[in-house]
């Protein structure tokens, strides 16, 4: 299995190559320069592996939800390269993927993901580890931080920027402890290849035509 994934939808760009389990991964916080950064670190990652386009399963990418111009260029770096060398495409919800990361890094089991999103408002979504992969309870949300609910009992573990911007709101909204809460997370590619190959299992792919970012809100989030 070899899939390439890149990540885009905050200000954390990073690309990754999953071979036969194994993953490699380029990564920077560079807020603004995906569009200078992405394709150098396909390139690199991709020389480093001796391989071609061609010669991968499929191409998957952070689709969101998540800053409107990088989830474009995500969507977009996506579609071109998998069309470019017929490949299917996988998309990554971004809030899972960050809930796949904290299970990575800090072996959390139950994840409450907060992302801000400006507008005072947040994307977030429960999601619960099973079998070592994130999975969603209930739906993605787009809402006010006092309108985040944890319906769910047992430890939880906060995690985004939705956690940082507006901590004690959320812990007093969700009585989590502020322990437990790691804001200083961002979403990465590698944990958004990690998904890719269960989905691609799973036959969850769609060719680059319909490759669509996810949004959550109609109205474009205006640059402060």
């Amino acid at each position: 299995m070899r899939i390439l994934a890149i990540e885009t939808s905050t200000d954390a760009c990073s690309a990754a190559l999953l071979i036969d389990n194994e993953c490699y991964e380029r990564y920077e916080l560079a807020p603004k320069q995906h569009t200078l950064i992405i394709l150098s670190q396909v390139k690199v990652l991709l020389a480093d592996a001796g391989l071609c386009f061609n010669q991968l399963d499929a191409i998957a990418f952070g689709c969101g939800p998540g800053a409107f111009t990088g989830l474009r260029i995500a969507t977009g770096v996506a579609q071109g390269l998998a069309y470019g060398a017929d490949l299917p495409v996988i998309p990554v919800s971004s809030l899972a993927a960050l809930a796949q990361g904290a299970f990575r890094r800090y072996q959390a089991q139950s994840i409450l993901v907060a992302q801000d999103a400006r507008m005072s408002e947040v994307y977030w979504a429960c999601y619960q580890i099973k079998n070592g992969t994130a999975n969603l309870l209930g739906e993605e949300a787009l809402g006010s931080p006092s309108s985040v609910q944890l319906d769910f009992d047992g430890a939880w573990a906060g995690v985004g920027s939705g956690w940082r911007k507006y901590n004690e709101l959320m812990l007093q909204q969700t009585g989590m402890p502020e322990q437990g809460c790691f804001s200083d997370l961002y979403p990465r590619s590698e944990d958004v290849a990690y998904l890719a190959q269960l989905y691609y299992s799973r036959n969850e792919i769609c060719s680059a035509e319909v490759a669509t970012p996810t949004y959550l809100r109609n109205q474009v989030v205006q640059k402060k």
